[in-house]
């Protein structure tokens, strides 16, 4: 069996990270499916993105963290041990993507904002059964075109928000290579640690353990500590912190 990934930002900035890139997962998975099911979900996690595009701070925040790893990784090269070729690759992808986000007037996703029919299942899908025929009759057509009029569309309306997907996916690369993973023990099902304030934020954490453990984490936290509890899945209603000693493997990812 594969080892089982969990992983949980420590700051708000990187839970907004985690779930843009959920959701572009979630799109792209159900985008070239021939079936209408498949394209709701697919308009569906297109509608969250948007969103959550909506807060005004996203774009500047994504900036400002492409600067940050950018000034880290220039500093990085004048260690002759690192490899000066992958690092110039990397360097030119977080230029080429801050450039396009400055391209991008006003906020991100605005223009699928503007569209009016996107709007009319936007504001009719948080109400439970709203996307009938009879509440949003032109989805109900929309969803009836051909196969590939509709992932044609879908794949348009992705492009107005491409450059947001490449940002999230190599900040989000760029947060998860950026330290070593160690070998770790829980003690009775739990492992506690403070972070040392002096030394470069924590921002998210990454925990992978052997599913046949029947076992699965707990992980609650900020920049100052954290703690992860071993869950016992024998009781799904009322699961309990395991007694046992659980080995696991912990990576710190930090700018």
């Amino acid at each position: 069996m594969q080892p089982l990934l969990f992983e949980h930002p420590l700051n708000e900035r990187t839970r907004t990270l985690l779930r843009i890139s959920h959701l572009f997962d979630q799109f792209e998975y159900h985008l070239p499916a021939d079936s209408a099911w498949h394209s709701r979900v697919a308009i569906q996690a297109l509608l969250d993105i948007v969103s959550i595009l909506a807060r005004a701070d996203i774009k500047t925040e994504m900036i400002k963290q492409l600067d940050q790893h950018a000034r880290t990784l220039e500093a990085m090269a004048r260690n002759p041990e690192v490899d000066q070729e992958r690092l110039e690759r990397v360097l030119s992808d977080i230029a080429h993507t801050g450039k396009r986000l400055h391209a991008v007037e006003g906020q991100l996703g605005n223009r699928l904002r503007k569209n009016e029919f996107l709007n009319g299942i936007a504001q009719r899908l948080p109400i439970p059964g709203g996307s009938f025929e009879f509440d949003l009759p032109q989805f109900h057509y929309w969803l009836h075109l051909p196969d590939e009029t509709r992932i044609d569309q879908l794949d348009r309306w992705r492009r107005e928000i491409a450059v947001v997907q490449d940002a999230v996916e190599l900040l989000l690369g760029l947060l998860r290579n950026s330290n070593l993973p160690r070998e770790m023990t829980a003690s009775g099902g739990l492992y506690h640690r403070s972070l040392d304030p002096k030394q470069k934020e924590v921002e998210m954490l990454q925990v992978t353990l052997d599913p046949s453990l029947g076992l699965y984490p707990e992980i609650s936290g900020n920049k100052h500590r954290f703690t992860i509890r071993f869950m016992d899945t024998a009781d799904w209603q009322q699961p309990e912190t395991t007694s046992n000693d659980v080995p696991f493997t912990l990576k710190t990812c930090v700018i």
